[in-house]
């Protein structure tokens, strides 16, 4: 099996340090759920910033902030329920998002631990199969080799 691209060559079988195939794929999975990670933290991101921007209008008129009051007390509820529904709806995107996170948190450990066995199955110890890094394995590098400290 080839270090790099762990592919197997007739009449080998892979050796301690080669990373197999079915951890590549393993690799690649998590690298996929690791991106879409990021875009759930961004929409967290986004709903908390409209939360915090909704609520500040919230703050009483003199300073500067909130429904000031212009002699139509029909204004004043009408921008209270604007901001009602922009609270409502960011919260309700944060929960979601928060939701969705929780779930992958869930999909990530597993797989992670399955990445994990598959490692260990092809010679590399636990502490090393746990560090290693799933963009480099899924991409077909690390690790080549064994050193002091850890696979090169």
């Amino acid at each position: 099996m080839s270090v790099v691209s762990g592919e197997t060559h007739a009449g080998s079988a892979p050796g301690p340090g080669v990373v197999p195939a079915d951890a590549r794929e393993l690799a690649a999975r998590l690298a996929g759920l690791f991106e879409k990670d990021r875009g759930i933290v961004v929409r967290l991101s986004s709903a908390q910033r409209r939360l915090r921007h909704a609520n500040d209008r919230l703050r009483p008129a003199s300073d500067g902030f909130g429904p000031t009051w212009n002699g139509s007390e029909v204004a004043v509820l009408a921008a209270l329920g604007e901001i009602h529904w922009q609270i409502h709806r960011a919260f309700c995107e944060y929960q979601q998002a928060y939701e969705e996170r929780r779930q992958l948190a869930v999909e990530v450990g597993e797989l992670a631990a399955g990445l994990t066995d598959a490692l260990c199955a092809a010679g590399f110890d636990r502490h090393d199969a746990r560090r290693a890094d799933v963009q480099q394995l899924a991409q077909g590098g690390w690790p080549a080799r064994r050193t002091g400290e850890g696979w090169l």
